[in-house]
C-alpha cells in the first residue's frame, strides 16, 4: 500500500541546441497523521448544505406542495465540492465528512403525520444501484471523494439496508418475499425491534430470510428502461459467484450498498438502524464492505491515500458509551462490535455535556479507556455529538450556549461530530415546522454567527492537528477557581503528541505551571490566540479568551 502520494513534475531542460535532458523531480507529500478514534467528523444532509448546481433542482418532478422544510431544497454534490475547494472544512479542522445516503430516492411523497414529505433526507431508497439525480451523478460523487482526499479528508457514506422507501403511486411495494409491511415495532425485546416495520408504510426488508428470491419486476423494468439491465445482472452474477452468498433479499442489498466502497473509494460507512438487523447480517455486511474497499484499492493504486481499513460506524439508537460495548435489550445484551463495528455514535454525550468541564473530560477519558481495554484485541470507539438530524432533544436547540457547545465537544475525548450549522449557531427551532424538520433547515453561510464560527475553527484545527485531544491519556492539572486545566498525552504507532488545554477559565491573563507537561520547553504557543509564549521558570503567562487555552510545542 502507498504511504505517500507522489506528484511527478517533468521539467525539460535545454542543455544546448542539439542536446536536451528530461529531469524528473519527485515531490513526496506525506499524508497527515490520522486516527479514527480521534476523528473530527462533519455531518451534513446533502440537500440542505449547499446548492452548487441549480440545473438538477427539478430533475425529478416532486412539485406537490410539502409541509415546511419537507421538500427538496437544492443541495447537491457540486455544493459540497465547492466548499471542499474553498477550504471550508479544512478551516474547521474537519478530517472526515459524513453525508446522508446518496442513492435514488422514491419519486413520490407521503405524510407520516408531520405533513407531506419528499425524500430529501436520503433514507427512503427506491433504487440502491443509482445515485439520486437531485444530488448529481456518480461521476460527481467520485470527484467529491477525490477532492476530499486531496485535502486529507475522509468520506463516510450513510447506508440503510433494513427498509425501502414508503409506497406511493410512483413507487410500488417490493414483492412479499422481499419485504414485510407489518407488524410495527414494539421494542419489547430484540425480536420486536427487528422483524417489524419502523413506521407505517415503511416496508421492512426480510433480513432474516434464507430463501433465494428473484429481482422485483419493477426494478428489472427500471433497469431496462435505463439501458443497464445486462450490466447489473452480470455484476450480480459475479458477486454471488465470488462471495458464495445466497441470493436472499439482504444479500442483494449488501452487494448494491458495498458497490459504493468498491467503485468510489469512500473510506467508511455510517450504518443506520443497527438494532433493527440481525448480528449475523451485520457480520456479513461488514466483511463484504471491507472486501469491497480492498478491491477499490487494488483497482486504483494511484488514488490510494492511506493504509487504513474500511471504517464502520454504527447508529445504535439510544446507545450510550458509558455502558460499555453492549446494548441492552430486555431479552439480553448484544455486543454489535463483535459483528465488525469499529465505533458507535454516543447518544449520552449531550446529557453529560451539562456537567462542568473537569467532570466531563474525566468521564469521557474513563469511557475511552474502558472501551479500549474491555477487549484489547478489538478496541471499540465512540463518537460524541451535541445535535443531529433526528435527535429532537439536542444539547442547545436555541444556540444560547454555542461557544460552550464547541468547547465541550471539541475538547472531549473520543470522536467528535459537528452537525452542519453547529459552527454558525444555526437555530434548531424553526417556526411552523413539525417533527424533525426543525432540525433540518437550509445552511445559511452568509448570515451565520462569525464569532462562533471562528471559535469552532480554532478548536477544530487544534483537535485535527493533535490526536492527543481525542485519543490521548487525560490528566487533570491542579487548578484553583473556575474551569479546568488538563494535559493529554498520545503515543501510538510511533506518533507522539502532547498538549495542555484549558476550558471554562476566566478570561484575562493567567499564569500556568507547565513543568509537568513541557519540562524542557523554552517557548510554547497558544493555538487559540495564535501567540508565542516564553517559558520563564517553568511557567507561561497566557491570555485566556472565551475560557480557552490551547498550549502546544513550537
Amino acid at each position: 500500500m502507498k504511504k505517500y502520494l507522489y506528484l511527478f513534475l517533468i521539467l525539460v531542460v535545454t542543455i544546448s541546441c542539439k542536446d536536451s535532458a528530461v529531469v524528473e523531480k519527485i515531490i513526496a507529500k506525506e499524508p497527515a497523521y490520522f486516527d479514527w478514534s480521534a476523528a473530527n467528523v462533519y455531518f451534513l444532509l446533502t440537500d440542505r448544505f449547499n446548492n452548487g448546481d441549480t440545473s438538477n433542482d427539478n430533475i425529478i418532478d416532486r412539485s406537490q406542495e410539502t409541509a415546511k422544510l419537507r421538500g427538496f431544497e437544492g443541495g447537491d454534490f457540486a455544493g459540497i465540492i465547492q466548499k471542499i475547494d474553498e477550504g471550508y472544512f479544512t478551516d474547521l479542522g474537519v478530517n472526515t465528512i459524513w453525508l446522508t445516503p446518496i442513492w435514488e430516492q422514491i419519486h413520490g411523497g407521503v405524510d407520516e403525520g408531520t405533513g407531506f414529505t419528499y425524500a430529501f433526507h436520503g433514507y427512503w431508497a427506491k433504487d440502491w444501484t443509482a445515485v439520486e439525480p437531485s444530488y448529481g451523478t456518480m461521476e460527481e460523487f467520485k470527484t467529491l471523494v477525490e477532492k476530499a482526499h486531496e485535502k486529507d479528508i475522509r468520506i463516510l457514506l450513510d447506508v440503510v439496508i433494513n427498509h425501502s422507501g414508503p409506497v406511493t403511486e410512483q413507487d410500488p411495494v417490493w414483492p412479499e418475499e422481499w419485504v414485510r409491511t407489518g407488524p410495527g415495532c414494539t421494542y419489547q425485546d430484540q425480536t420486536t425491534a427487528v422483524t417489524c416495520t419502523l413506521t407505517n408504510n415503511l416496508p421492512d426488508i426480510r433480513t432474516e430470510s434464507t430463501e433465494e428470491v428473484d429481482l422485483p419486476e419493477s426494478l428489472i423494468a427500471k433497469w431496462k428502461k435505463e439501458g443497464r439491465y445486462e450490466q447489473e445482472i452480470k455484476e450480480l452474477d459475479d458477486f454471488f459467484t465470488t462471495s458464495g452468498l445466497m441470493r436472499t433479499p439482504v444479500n442483494y442489498i449488501i452487494k448494491w450498498v458495498t458497490d459504493y466502497a468498491r467503485e468510489t473509494g469512500v473510506d467508511g460507512f455510517r450504518i443506520d438502524t443497527v438494532k433493527h438487523v440481525e448480528e449475523s447480517v451485520w457480520t456479513t455486511f461488514n466483511e463484504q464492505a471491507k472486501l469491497a474497499y480492498d478491491q477499490w484499492k487494488q483497482n486504483n493504486p494511484t488514488k490510494t491515500v492511506h493504509d487504513d481499513e474500511f471504517f464502520i460506524l454504527g447508529e445504535l439508537y439510544g446507545y450510550s458509551a458509558v455502558n460499555g460495548r453492549s446494548y441492552d435489550f430486555s431479552s439480553g445484551e448484544v455486543d454489535y462490535f463483535d459483528s465488525g463495528y469499529d465505533a458507535m455514535i454516543d447518544f449520552g454525550f449531550k446529557y453529560f455535556a451539562n456537567e462542568d468541564y473537569k467532570a466531563l473530560f474525566k468521564k469521557y477519558d474513563s469511557i475511552r479507556k474502558n472501551l479500549l481495554t474491555e477487549k484489547p484485541k478489538d478496541p471499540a470507539y465512540f463518537m460524541n455529538y451535541i445535535s443531529s438530524h433526528d435527535d429532537g432533544q439536542p444539547f442547545d436547540p436555541t444556540r444560547e450556549r454555542a461557544m460552550e457547545s464547541a468547547t465541550k465537544l471539541m475538547l472531549s475525548p473520543g470522536m467528535s461530530q459537528i452537525y452542519y450549522g453547529d459552527e454558525i449557531a444555526r437555530s434548531l427551532v424553526v417556526e411552523e415546522t413539525v417533527g424533525d424538520a426543525t432540525l433540518r433547515s437550509v445552511m445559511d453561510f452568509d448570515n451565520g454567527n462569525q464569532e462562533v464560527l471562528k471559535h469552532w475553527q480554532q478548536l477544530g484545527k487544534f483537535r485535527n492537528k493533535h490526536k492527543s485531544v481525542g485519543a490521548g491519556e487525560h490528566f487533570s492539572l491542579s487548578h484553583e477557581g473556575e474551569g479546568t486545566l488538563a494535559a493529554r498525552f498520545y503515543n501510538k504507532n510511533g506518533h507522539e503528541d502532547i498538549v495542555l488545554i484549558g476550558a471554562g477559565l476566566p478570561d484575562g491573563l493567567m499564569e500556568i505551571d507547565v513543568t509537568k507537561v513541557f519540562p524542557k520547553a523554552k517557548r510554547l504557543r497558544n493555538a487559540y490566540t495564535i501567540k508565542k509564549l516564553p517559558v520563564v521558570n517553568g511557567k507561561v503567562t497566557v491570555m485566556v479568551k472565551n475560557g480557552v487555552v490551547l498550549l502546544e510545542k513550537m
